[in-house]
């Protein structure tokens, strides 16, 4: 984790959790990407977004499409092209950054006790 700090949101109904937004950067191929990774109290993964995408190549991964297939998944899951995680061609390793910034965001959650 290379962040000095992160940017975390809690959704609320009354003093419900429905669940948590960590606002995360992973680097792609040169250039950060920046995500919103919405965490279910569960720990499992509601949503992903990429908020800012620096690349020539691989924004692809911005799409619905792809971005659905994280729905569901634990940081016990690979998160890895060809594994658990259809790849885009072109564009692995903003793949392999997705992955990494969904784990990124589990772990921050837990580092900060709102996930058991």
């Amino acid at each position: 984790m290379w962040e000095s700090a992160y940017r975390t949101f809690t959704a609320k109904q009354g003093e419900r959790v429905l669940g948590f937004t960590v606002v995360v950067e992973e680097i792609g191929k040169h250039r950060p990407i920046t995500f919103a990774v919405a965490i279910n109290p569960d720990g499992t993964v509601r949503d992903v977004a990429v908020l800012a995408y620096r690349e020539a190549y691989g924004g692809d991964i911005k799409e619905r499409r792809f971005l659905k297939q994280y729905a569901g998944k634990t940081g016990a899951a690979p998160l890895l092209p060809y594994r658990d995680i259809q790849n885009i061609a072109g564009a692995t390793l903003s793949v392999e950054a997705t992955g990494r910034a969904v784990k990124k965001a589990i772990a921050v959650l837990r580092a900060t006790g709102d996930l058991g």
